[in-house]
């Protein structure tokens, strides 16, 4: 089982490189980026929540969150915003934040885990 600090410093890395996407307008890069910090979010849940049937990939993640109503709306709501596929051509509601929805998780799951953890 991976330690706290390698999940977190997994998820840093990649929220890093999410915001360093957007300040040279790689917005798509951004996206996969925030949506893989999630997944490392999602994936250090499950390696202490088992979750049957919830695979490694981010993606799946992200929807099988979308649904487990054990999870907050907003966050649910986050879950969902970031597995949507964005048009043909790129472009998505300009109102959408994908770097903003992977933080709503990942606050949460740490939330989660360290009162697990009594932190």
């Amino acid at each position: 089982m991976q330690s706290r600090e390698y999940y977190l410093g997994k998820i840093q890395q990649e929220i890093s490189t999410a915001r360093e996407s957007v300040d040279v307008g790689n917005d798509g890069k951004a996206r996969v980026c925030a949506r893989r910090a999630a997944g490392w979010a999602i994936q250090w849940f499950v390696s202490r929540n088992a979750r049957p049937g919830w695979r490694t990939d981010a993606m799946s993640q992200l929807k099988h969150l979308q649904g487990d109503e054990t999870f907050p709306s907003d966050v649910r709501e986050a879950a969902r915003r970031l597995s949507t596929r964005i048009s043909d051509r790129f472009e998505y509601s300009p109102s959408a934040d994908p770097i903003e929805d992977a933080i709503i998780i990942i606050n949460e799951i740490t939330r989660m885990q360290d009162s697990d953890a009594g932190r």
